[in-house]
């Protein structure tokens, strides 16, 4: 078997774990209180008055339960999920096809709803507000819209990037909801959670030391928790107790701030290559040999959550707390 056939059966592997662990109402739904009460509030509103719900947009970094969230949605308010990924729409007849074969009621999902193309974008303007398809059809030169009643549904859009998506679509969207990053203690009890989905007993002091370590995602949480617990069975342990994560997490090389490889080569690549900055990203990427995209939505978030980098007009800054972190001798910086 390829690399590349192995690393995509893995990845369908865990997408259906991923699938597995995902809770399917709002009061399973550990974190993100704010957020929660007012999803509650709108669901009972729009369901008390037999209204679909109002079109949202669920933003934040990557990891954080944005398909989850609209998978939850669809089960609240007793309606099909139809999902699909914005870059793969790439005409406005893909957009017709998937929206005529929506049913009263149902939700659609485009995650990355921010790589719509323009032109795309535009048809979704009146499906959205009217629950009307216009499509223009060019026959022979001459030009005249076709327009196509649809049913009453939500769409639901998830983006790592909610400045890239236009103003006209953003002003669409009825509901327009953040989801931060997770406690340490929610973390611990999503954790406690996956171990009982996956019928794997866990110490409580294990539990807490990979929330500390999971970047306050539950993706990575449960990622860690499935690589331990491997590493728990090669070791005939029947339970994972803290000797045995710390020595899995030790062998995946993620420390102690959750920070694994990647993170470090950025940090120390900013430091000793670029003395300490400021450095553009597009420098950066191509010293450790990162895509720049993978760069700003998955690694810098945290790091600049946990005061890690700053970034300035000129470039990305190490902080302080980025040197001592690593052991760095400190350099002439403002940060």
């Amino acid at each position: 078997m390829s690399e590349i056939l192995k690393s995509q059966v893995i990845d369908d592997i865990e997408a259906a774990e991923e699938l597995q662990l995902r809770p399917q109402w709002l009061s399973e739904y550990i974190g993100q209180a704010d957020l929660k009460y007012n999803l509650n509030v709108f669901i009972k509103a729009a369901r008390k008055r037999s209204e679909s719900l109002d079109h949202t947009l669920l933003y934040g970094p990557p990891g954080l339960g944005k398909t989850t969230l609209a998978y939850i949605i669809a089960n609240e308010m007793d309606g099909e999920i139809k999902t699909v990924n914005g870059p793969t729409i790439e005409r406005p007849g893909d957009l017709a096809a998937i929206l005529s074969t929506l049913d009263p009621g149902d939700i659609l999902f485009i995650d990355e709803i921010h790589r719509l193309p323009r032109v795309v974008e535009e048809v979704l303007y009146s499906a959205m507000e009217d629950f009307n398809l216009a499509i223009v059809i060019n026959r022979e030169g001459h030009a005249h819209t076709l327009n196509v009643d649809l049913p009453p549904f939500t769409l639901v859009g998830a983006t790592t990037r909610n400045g890239d998506i236009s103003a006209p679509l953003r002003a669409r969207f009825g509901i327009s909801e953040k989801i931060n990053y997770y406690t340490e203690d929610e973390i611990f009890h999503i954790v406690q959670r996956t171990s009982l989905v996956y019928e794997t007993p866990i110490h409580e002091d294990a539990a807490k030391e990979i929330a500390k370590r999971s970047r306050g995602t539950p993706r990575i949480a449960n990622r860690l928790f499935r690589r331990v617990r491997d590493f728990a069975t090669v070791a005939n342990e029947e339970e994972i107790t803290l000797k045995s994560a710390l020595k899995a997490l030790t062998a995946l090389k993620v420390d102690e701030l959750g920070l694994d490889d990647i993170d470090k080569r950025y940090l120390t690549t900013i430091i000793e290559r670029f003395h300490g900055g400021p450095v553009g990203l597009e420098a950066i990427a191509s010293s450790i040999g990162e895509e720049v995209t993978n760069i700003e939505d998955v690694l810098e978030p945290y790091l600049l959550q946990i005061g890690m980098i700053n970034r300035t007009p000129r470039g990305r800054v190490a902080t302080s707390k980025a040197y001592s972190h690593l052991n760095k001798s400190q350099q002439n910086t403002l940060f």
